[in-house]
């Protein structure tokens, strides 16, 4: 334990969980206890509980059930995206229909995890969410790429007629604005620099930087860095 905090590169991943089912809750809250790399900073059972944290100091990985007894957990996933702008959001749910999936991730979550994993297995995904991952249990990505497909332009039964509306609804639609921070990120990865070296610059942990480019990625709908510049030069975000 003091081996993985004595390295200057290792930084405990802070962890709040939303959760109301109190085994499941205690046995999450144990396996990131005993994790070496991790640090419990909170848990609550209720949507009003969720809601009061966030006025504390942020975490880096935040998991929330759905379900909660007094509201749906998307509402402490709106709230987390605006005022704990550098966490990581992760579902721990039973839901697996579509409806909470994407509203889910059009909240702000960056994961989504179906409670049949174990929670040891959820600690792992924790360690890809905070280094820039998106973990979605398998079902839930066959249920995203089935929504992927059905608005690629061409691929419907409408064939040309949907091309013709795909390109439509992307020339109208407007990428949500970059924070200043997000821009900072974005000049920063424009000139070059690593998000190991942006963390150092910007007095962050890796983690934290990790989760800014994840976000100006979706924000932009591109995959990596070359589009991302492309992309806000073009929209002129960055200057050419």
């Amino acid at each position: 334990m003091q081996r993985a905090r004595s390295d200057p590169e290792q930084h405990p991943i802070h962890v709040v969980i939303v959760e109301d089912d109190p085994c499941f809750s205690d046995a999450l809250s144990q396996v990131v206890q005993d994790a070496p790399d991790m640090r419990l900073a909170g848990k609550a059972g209720t949507r009003a509980e969720g809601l009061a944290m966030l006025q504390g100091p942020p975490a880096d990985v935040l998991l929330v059930d759905l379900g909660l007894p007094d509201g749906s957990g998307i509402d402490v996933i709106r709230a987390a995206v605006r005022q704990w702008p550098s966490c990581s959001i992760m579902v721990s749910t039973n839901f697996g229909d579509e409806m909470h999936v994407m509203q889910s991730i059009e909240a702000g979550a960056a994961g989504y995890l179906l409670k049949d994993s174990s929670p040891s297995r959820t600690v792992d995904e924790i360690r890809s969410l905070a280094s820039g991952g998106s973990p979605i249990s398998p079902l839930i990505a066959r249920q995203v790429l089935e929504r992927f497909r059905q608005n690629v332009p061409g691929t419907g039964s409408n064939g040309g007629a949907s091309a013709a509306g795909g390109q439509s609804s992307a020339s109208d639609s407007t990428s949500p604005p970059l924070s200043a921070r997000e821009k900072e990120v974005l000049d920063l990865i424009t000139k070059g620099f690593t998000a190991h070296e942006i963390a150092k610059l910007m007095e962050l942990s890796h983690f934290t930087v990790r989760t800014f480019v994840r976000r100006i990625y979706s924000k932009l709908k591109v995959t990596s860095k070359a589009e991302a510049i492309y992309e806000a030069r073009t929209q002129g975000i960055l200057a050419d």
